[in-house]
């Protein structure tokens, strides 16, 4: 056995990358992916409404979220006080609800606000029912979420 070049009978080792396991895997992550997408984002869905001049600012960590969707119910947006993580908005029921907000609201000292997002063809009644048991769990000041309306440009006149 010589270390030079192959001899006629000798075997020669091909380099050749073999990419079908690789691309198999890649279409069984992109199946999942595609699966599980609209299941995380299905939860809280509302069409917010548009205002023309908002205050543009960032959300803090600790701030308590209340969402009604476009079938009217609450959700409410926190950060897990067990993990200290954000989970996201959850889904709460009309009977945990007050329950929920005076245990998170006896617990603040300083800021006892509540920030509401809600669907914009949501009858008006379910807001004032979420008003309602915001101020009676404790909430001194309630913030509206609200999009950036939309306008068209106007034409230059000549």
């Amino acid at each position: 056995m010589s270390m030079g070049t192959p001899k006629k009978g000798d075997a020669v080792v091909a380099a050749n990358i073999n990419v079908t396991p690789m691309i198999d895997v890649m279409l069984v992550l992109l199946i999942i992916f595609m699966i599980v997408t609209p299941a995380i984002t299905a939860g809280f869905q509302a069409t917010v409404p548009r205002a023309m001049n908002p205050d543009s600012r960032e959300e803090n960590e600790g701030e308590i979220r209340l969402g009604i969707d476009k079938d009217g119910k609450f959700y409410l947006d926190i950060t897990d006080p067990r993990t200290g993580k954000y989970t996201g908005p959850r889904f709460i029921s009309d009977e945990d609800l007050p329950g929920q907000l005076v245990t998170l609201y006896a617990q603040r000292t300083v800021d006892k606000i509540l920030f509401l997002k809600v669907d914009e063809n949501i009858e008006f009644s379910r807001v004032q029912q979420a008003i309602e048991i915001a101020r009676k769990a404790g909430v001194r000041v309630l913030g509206a979420i609200a999009e950036q309306q939309r306008t068209a440009r106007a034409t230059e006149e000549h």
